[in-house]
C-alpha cells in the first residue's frame, strides 16, 4: 500500500514539472542542463520548434570546414569564420523555403604556420579577386522529420556548379535571446576541378556547416 502512494505522488510531481516546461505550439522545450540562466530556451530535435519566417545566420554561431586530402595520408580541416546568410523557411510548404549563403574567403584558417594566408593568396583560391563564395539554393526537399536535402549553386573562385547539401536538423526552439532558433549540420563533396583549383587537390573536398540561424524580429 505504501509503494502504491509513493508511486502515485512521484508520478503527479512529474506531471506537474513536465506541465511547467517551456512551450511553443503547447509543445514542450528541450529541458537544458542544470545551472543555465533564466530566459535560456534549449533546443529541441523536433521540426515543430522551427517556426516559420525569415531567418539570418547567427555569426557567432556559425563554422563552414573543408576537410581536404593531405596527399592521401590523412584530411587537413580549414575553416572559414566568417559567414552570413538568410532564410526563409515555411514549415507548412518545405519546398518553397529558400536559402542564400555568403562565405569570407580571407577568413578561412589553419593551424599550420602561416598556411591560411597562402591558402587566401592568389596561388590557391585568390581572395583579392574572389573574396566570398556563395550558395543559392534552388529547391528544398525534406526527407524525414529531421532530415532533407537542399539543392544549389555553389559559386567559388568565379566558377558556379550545382551541389547538393544533406541536411540534419540539429536543435530548433525558442532561443536563448529572445529570437527562435533553428541549428542544422550541412554536408556535401565537392570536385575541385569544377572551381578551377590547382591541380594538387586532385581528390573529391567535402564541405561541412555547422550554424544556427535566427529568426528576425
Amino acid at each position: 500500500m505504501k509503494i502504491a502512494i509513493l508511486s502515485a505522488a512521484r508520478a503527479l510531481l512529474l506531471g506537474i514539472a513536465l506541465s511547467q516546461l517551456p512551450t511553443i505550439g503547447g509543445l514542450a522545450q528541450g529541458t537544458c542542463p542544470p545551472g543555465m540562466p533564466p530566459g535560456v530556451f534549449c533546443g529541441e530535435r523536433n521540426i515543430a520548434h522551427a517556426t516559420a519566417g525569415t531567418y539570418a545566420v547567427d555569426p557567432d554561431h556559425a563554422a563552414v570546414l573543408a576537410r581536404v586530402s593531405h596527399v592521401g595520408y590523412s584530411y587537413s580541416v580549414f575553416r572559414f569564420d566568417r559567414v552570413a546568410g538568410t532564410l526563409t523557411w515555411d514549415p507548412a510548404a518545405v519546398a518553397r523555403s529558400t536559402l542564400s549563403v555568403q562565405v569570407k574567403i580571407e577568413s578561412i584558417t589553419s593551424n599550420v604556420k602561416d598556411f591560411a594566408s597562402q591558402l587566401a593568396g592568389d596561388k590557391f583560391l585568390n581572395a583579392p579577386r574572389f573574396p566570398e563564395a556563395t550558395f543559392v539554393s534552388t529547391a528544398f526537399r525534406q526527407t524525414d522529420a529531421t532530415s532533407g536535402k537542399v539543392d544549389g549553386q555553389l559559386t567559388l573562385m568565379g566558377k558556379a556548379a550545382p551541389v547538393t547539401f544533406d541536411v540534419t536538423l540539429v536543435g530548433a526552439g525558442k532561443g536563448f535571446d529572445g529570437n527562435p532558433r533553428i541549428g542544422v549540420n550541412a554536408r556535401t563533396w565537392i570536385k575541385p576541378q569544377d572551381f578551377g583549383m590547382p591541380a594538387m587537390f586532385a581528390e573529391p573536398i567535402e564541405i561541412v556547416v555547422d550554424t544556427e540561424f535566427m529568426r528576425n524580429p
